[in-house]
């Protein structure tokens, strides 16, 4: 049974590059610029890849009173929504609700840290939701990089009061998804790109695929790292 795109949606939690409002620990190696200029490029670099595929795409922005920066940025050809929220926590489930209210069976966050991640992973995270409440991809450093609901089986219990941004938030949320009885795919890990360490392993693992000539590894080419 085919499903309507507009049933599947995508969403990317994307923060505004400001300098010095973003990738801070790698501003401490690379420099508040740097650090603002690789961060756009790892937008950039997802946007070109899931943002034409077959679901719904939507860019969650922060802050929210950056919408006409970011337009300016990225363009009118996408789908804009503020987060909304206190903390991540909150802001992640608000947007959840928003994409459910609206229409979507099934949601699927993800972070922009992530510049190299493949569509395959995009893909088996929605066709985890065919036969699974919940669908999780760890990162490396503890915390997760992708999360998915279907609109009926949403489980908001395990945004409050989540240590975020420690190497205990995946672990933490597998434990409270399985203690609720919430049925989860977990994908493979992936690497989130915030310390320098994680760009020399991003560069190492980037030799001969496709991703050599992404946006990201050419402008480390261009600041003499790659």
């Amino acid at each position: 049974m085919s499903v309507k795109t507009e049933e599947r949606c995508l969403v990317m939690f994307v923060r505004f590059p400001e300098q010095g409002q973003v990738k801070s620990r790698l501003a401490k190696d690379l420099g508040a610029e740097a650090a603002k200029n690789l961060y756009r490029c790892f937008v950039e670099d997802l946007l070109e890849r899931f943002s034409g595929e077959g679901y719904s795409f939507r860019l969650a922005f922060h802050p929210p009173e950056k919408e006409r920066e970011m337009r300016e940025m990225l363009g009118d050809g996408l789908s804009y929504i503020p987060q909304a929220g206190d903390n991540l926590g909150e802001r992640m489930k608000l947007a959840f609700l928003r994409c459910f209210s609206e229409g979507s069976r099934s949601v699927v966050l993800i972070g922009s840290d992530i510049p190299d991640l493949p569509a395959l992973i995009i893909d088996e995270a929605f066709r985890a939701l065919n036969e699974n409440d919940a669908v999780i991809g760890p990162a490396a450093d503890g915390g997760y990089y992708l999360l998915g609901f279907n609109r009926d089986t949403f489980n908001g219990n395990i945004f409050p009061e989540m240590p975020w941004g420690t190497d205990a938030v995946f672990r933490k949320t597998l434990d409270i998804l399985h203690e609720d009885g919430t049925l989860v795919h977990v994908l493979p890990v992936w690497r989130d790109i915030d310390r320098y360490e994680d760009i020399k392993t991003l560069i190492k693992n980037s030799e001969d695929t496709g991703f050599t000539n992404s946006k990201t590894m050419l402008y480390l080419k261009a600041i003499g790292l790659a």
